[in-house]
């Protein structure tokens, strides 16, 4: 597939600038939910077989964009639960920043406070960004591993996993990809852990995601969380097993066949595309917006370095005028998300010059009306 091929498949309409909060359903994935829901209000004898073939197709999928072996990879119903299980999980000092999002300290903090296994590390930062430099200077003998968003919600900020890799050794890396994967070309052989959903970037919908463990992971963390399909055994009658020595050990029950199906297509989309040609995409729509920004005075605290950063651009107007660039943007049909003080715009490979012309025409009136 081009990626012209891969562009054909969006089809929101025209405003839509809010893919940090959620994407729009790809038409991949939703004829894999139109196939798949008619299948199962029909559950013919010959066609049911088809649910037990999704998560086999979606381990793959993802396989084929991390390069994580398909024993190391499950399926999430979001990327919260998967970084729950790593951090219940761990054994030891886990070092993150407070200001993740809170998926990750809430999880650290509700592993100590359950099973004192382990110890919350607070981060700080550099205005949000999580630099291998500032984890250096941080970095203490007990810390078992390090936590990090591959982009910060807030910030935008795409951070350097391979740089933290080199500074930490070989200390657990957990991620959670959730504003990057199927945008980013990252080094995802460098983590140990990789937890993400598929309802933004990936278009796929809510309750599509997966956990990635590398083989230090899978020896050093704990499937406190394993339900009775996490076990080697086909069926599990009258006796307790072990839980599997793979991934396959963090599953809590059986996945949604139509979740898994949906995040495999949209996958699988993004493969045959390649990952490299949808981030130049985003690259130069997110230039274009930030372009639309400095032309109205509007101040970007989020990098302009396309080296550090992905697809979300955050416009800070001073204090008094965010409700004012909110309400410009509403009323000029622009979807997007204003919280704590920014307006966060989230362009994607598909964002059409329609939608940034209403865009600019959002900034003119929020820059004439800022002006009496």
């Amino acid at each position: 597939m081009t990626i012209d091929g891969y562009l054909a498949g969006f089809g929101e309409e025209p405003g839509y600038l809010d893919y940090g909060r959620f994407g729009p359903l790809s038409r991949a994935a939703e004829e894999e939910l139109l196939a798949l829901t008619q299948v199962l209000s029909r559950v013919r004898h010959s066609s049911i077989d088809v649910f037990a073939e999704q998560d086999d197709r979606l381990r793959a999928a993802v396989s084929a964009l991390t390069g994580v072996a398909t024993e190391g990879i499950v399926a999430m119903p979001n990327t919260t639960q998967g970084l729950l299980h790593a951090c219940f999980g761990l054994t030891g000092t886990v070092l993150l920043s407070p200001g993740e999002f809170p998926s990750l300290p809430i999880a650290a903090v509700r592993a100590n406070e359950a099973l004192h296994a382990v110890q919350p590390a607070w981060l700080e930062t550099d205005h949000g960004k999580v630099t291998p430099g500032i984890i250096r200077e941080q970095l203490e003998q007990g810390v078992a591993a390090v936590a990090v968003s591959l982009v910060d919600s807030r910030t935008g900020y795409l951070c350097d996993l391979e740089g933290i890799r080199q500074v930490i050794g070989d200390r657990l890396l957990i991620v959670d990809a959730i504003q990057g994967f199927g945008i980013v070309d990252a080094p995802w052989e460098v983590a140990d852990v990789i937890a993400t959903g598929g309802q933004k970037w990936c278009r796929a919908g809510w309750g599509t995601g997966f956990l990635a463990l590398s083989d230090r992971a899978l020896e050093r963390l704990t499937p406190v969380f394993s339900g009775y399909t996490g076990t080697d055994d086909a069926e599990v009658w009258d006796h307790v097993p072990p839980p599997a020595a793979t991934a396959r050990a963090y599953r809590v029950s059986n996945p949604d066949p139509i979740a898994e199906a949906r995040f495999a297509a949209a996958l699988e989309e993004i493969d045959a595309a390649g990952v490299p040609a949808i981030n130049a995409a985003i690259a130069e729509r997110a230039s274009r917006v930030i372009d639309l920004a400095d032309e109205f005075a509007i101040a970007v605290s989020s990098s302009r370095d396309e080296r550090e950063r992905a697809g979300l651009v955050v416009l800070e107007p001073p204090a008094d005028q965010v409700t004012l660039l909110s309400a410009s943007l509403h009323n000029h049909g622009v979807t997007a998300t204003t919280r704590l003080g920014g307006v966060r715009i989230s362009v994607h490979a598909a964002t059409t010059d329609e939608t940034l012309d209403m865009l600019r025409a959002a900034f003119v009136s929020y820059s004439t009306a800022a002006s009496y």
